[in-house]
């Protein structure tokens, strides 16, 4: 699908108040590991975080995602009741029902006329958020739209400490939980405006998507725990993403390494980010990398990575490559020219 009319307004987020780091989960676990023979340090070694970051306890992932979007909005300049949908896209949610969309909506004070609702697909949500907005501003049925994220890790990580505390645990069972170590917090949030309205010259040009659904069994997370076949995965997703490359290069404008300046990739380790980087032939430092202190921050952290370059390196005109990939497995790449 191709873009003419689509453009990023803002892109804002808010970052977690508490540092949490690996050394600390390892402690809170040091006799489980200690008992199974896993030497101190594994957890960072492995996946290269360092640090992660969790909410006050009792925080609702609406109220992330709706710090996140009162930034975008100031950012953005634009009077709140112009905004004709909301889509939340965060894995986590404030309750089974009603919608966490209905929450920000009502925190933001959006028009009664302002579509609102969630949109779940795992790590890869904000991008499919992206693309539905996209279509509903190119078609012109609105002019400006609302993607937020809210993710908070501080539950699932810490029932997993507390089960992993048990004497009974085994290395399975470290193996098995070793991703949601890995879990992040983070809000996120983009403003889309149809061209004829918008002040940036920040465009979406285009996406493409493919599945790999056969591989639904290999992440499989629930409000206290994400297990998942971490090699399998890998194996999988790079394989897809390699699969997708091809099909936006045939697509896509301009998509190759040598004409994108930047990529904000979704990234959950230092293995992943550097198989995708070789499998995908891209160069390895026009990655944005956020990773080793932020942890996996699911579908937040695309927008969070392509926020964080626009303030460290990005210039107008810059080619921009978002990659996400999602549990299930989905893959899809934008293009974004800066």
């Amino acid at each position: 699908m191709l873009f003419k009319n689509v453009a990023i307004e803002a892109v804002a987020y808010e970052l977690a108040p508490h540092r949490i780091t690996s050394d600390w989960l390892e402690d809170q676990i040091g006799e489980t590991m200690s008992r199974l023979g896993v030497p101190k340090g594994r957890l960072e070694q492995l996946s290269g975080i360092r640090e992660r970051r969790f909410w006050d306890e009792g925080s609702r992932p609406s109220e992330a995602a709706t710090l996140a979007a009162r930034t975008a909005i100031a950012a953005a300049g634009i009077d709140p009741h112009e905004i004709g949908i909301v889509i939340n896209t965060s894995v986590c949610q404030d309750f089974l029902e009603p919608s966490t969309s209905v929450f920000v909506h009502h925190n933001l004070g959006l028009s009664q006329r302002c579509i609102n609702f969630d949109l779940r697909n795992a790590c890869l949500g904000f991008l499919n958020g992206m693309y539905t907005a996209g279509l509903m501003i190119e078609s012109g049925d609105i002019k400006y739209a609302l993607i937020v994220d809210g993710e908070g890790s501080q539950d699932p990580v810490m029932t997993t400490v507390r089960r992993l505390q048990s004497p009974s645990a085994t290395m399975e069972d470290f193996r098995d939980s070793f991703a949601t170590l890995t879990l992040g917090s983070g809000g996120a949030a983009m403003l889309l405006a149809h061209s004829s309205v918008a002040r940036s010259s920040h465009r979406l040009n285009g996406v493409v998507t493919m599945a790999d659904t056969q591989h639904n069994q290999l992440c499989i997370g629930t409000p206290t725990s994400m297990k998942t076949d971490a090699a399998a995965l890998l194996s999988a997703g790079v394989k897809l993403a390699r699969q997708t490359w091809a099909l936006a290069q045939e697509v896509l404008p301009n998509w190759s390494d040598d004409q994108i300046a930047c990529y904000a990739p979704h990234q959950v380790s230092s293995r992943h980010t550097a198989a995708i980087a070789e499998t995908l032939g891209i160069a390895p430092a026009k990655m944005q990398i956020n990773f080793p202190v932020l942890g996996n921050i699911g579908p937040a952290a695309v927008p969070i990575t392509l926020a964080q370059a626009a303030e460290t390196r990005l210039k107008p005109g810059d080619h921009v490559g978002l990659l996400g990939i999602g549990s299930g497995i989905n893959c899809s790449m934008m293009s974004v020219t800066w």
